[in-house]
């Protein structure tokens, strides 16, 4: 389980360090930075799958995701007593995220690249800069065992002594995607597939031409996709090795007296929906926009592949309110199996979830257009360090 996320310099989140539990919950007015939390939570997790230069492109690039504001606030800049002003900095700028867990943790740094490095047309791409990967809680030097530096990465052997594993790494290659496979570099495969194993869940769509509203070609589907369009096969899949007895509680929770089936004909798998009153089950074409993101919910809790954290962006999207507490149960039962992070301000979801073991609010907001945690001190927050110097 991750205990701490980090994140400095990305959009409003000037230096943020949030503590984690089992079932985490962030909230906070608009534009408070939940939505910032939840896209580094994806350029993290894009590390380990190699995507992270190209993610940061399609969002404007680095320039235009770093903190705008000045390098340090004042208390007067605080109280309000002077206007926030810029000042010839000491520092340079650099996007970092990191995370860590009892065990292990791991932190990336970049930064634009050099006017003095060799002409390039792609010079607006970010150079990765550090990269740390330590045991324990916190990053320390004694705790140290692969640290990449420019080009150069390198490894601590099991006699406590530094080797070097490469000294031309690229600026724009990780080292968890192009060492990870090394003979010496299992501990970088581990930390690699632990990160590849997250999963995330963004606004399913539920329109008319929607994915998850048509038949398709149906194998063996553990783990719903991104967009739902596997919808039937994920929930055939739970029927036959999951867990059918929570897939029916969940959807009599949800719609009292309902109940789900899968049609198949020719390998297409098309889902229907039995409910209460009714002559004939409904097709997924059928069915309302609430009503198929609530199943599209259930198919990717209910994964009988559990991830280790599963990031669910704004769940409540197109729900009924009556629907908030079923899925606030539903969300319970999945964080038994997986630790999971959720953007919301749904007032009666999070109410439904205050009582689910391991819980934890996260309440956000800005204050000198820093995102910050509602009522935490700076003594608080997790131990943490960019660097070990």
């Amino acid at each position: 389980m991750l205990t701490t996320l980090a994140i400095a310099n990305y959009r409003s989140l000037r230096d943020l360090i949030i503590p984690l539990q089992q079932l985490n919950v962030i909230t906070g007015a608009n534009g408070s930075g939940k939505s910032s939390v939840y896209r580094a939570l994806r350029l993290l997790a894009e590390t380990a799958q190699g995507g992270l230069i190209p993610a940061l492109a399609r969002e404007g690039g680095l320039q235009s995701t770093l903190w705008a504001g000045p390098e340090d606030i004042s208390r007067a800049m605080l109280a309000g007593r002077h206007d926030v002003q810029g000042t010839r900095r000491t520092q340079s700028i650099n996007l970092r995220l990191g995370f860590a867990s009892d065990s292990c943790g791991y932190l990336i740094d970049l930064g634009l690249p050099l006017k003095s490095d060799m002409p390039s047309a792609f010079m607006l791409d970010p150079h990765i800069k550090r990269e740390c990967i330590w045991t324990g809680p916190f990053l320390r030097r004694g705790a140290q065992f692969s640290d990449r530096s420019g080009a150069m990465v390198k490894f601590k052997d099991s006699a406590g002594e530094w080797r070097v594993l490469t000294a031309g790494l690229a600026t724009f290659d990780s080292m968890l995607t192009q060492l990870g496979d090394m003979r010496d570099g299992v501990e970088m495969l581990q930390l690699r597939e632990q990160v590849r194993s997250w999963r995330f869940y963004d606004h399913f769509r539920t329109d008319a031409d929607a994915p998850a509203r048509r038949s398709q070609i149906g194998t063996h589907t553990p783990v719903l996709s991104n967009d739902g369009h596997d919808l039937a096969a994920a929930i055939q899949t739970i029927i036959e090795i999951g867990d059918p007895d929570a897939l029916d509680e969940a959807v009599d929770d949800a719609f009292p007296g309902a109940s789900l089936e899968v049609s198949v004909n020719d390998g297409r798998f098309e889902l229907h929906m039995q409910q209460h009153g009714l002559l004939r089950p409904m097709r997924t074409s059928e069915l309302s926009d609430g009503t198929l993101r609530y199943l599209l919910w259930i198919a990717a809790l209910l994964t009988p592949r559990p991830p280790e954290l599963l990031v669910l962006n704004e769940p409540e999207t197109s729900l009924h309110p009556d629907l908030l507490a079923p899925l606030g149960r539903l969300m319970g039962k999945a964080a038994r199996h997986s630790q999971i992070i959720a953007v919301s301000h749904a007032r009666r979801l999070i109410d439904s979830l205050e009582n689910q073991r391991g819980y934890q609010s996260i309440c956000l907001e800005k204050e000198c257009g820093a995102t910050r945690v509602v009522g935490m001190r700076e003594l608080e927050k997790p131990a943490w360090h960019w660097t070990t110097g």
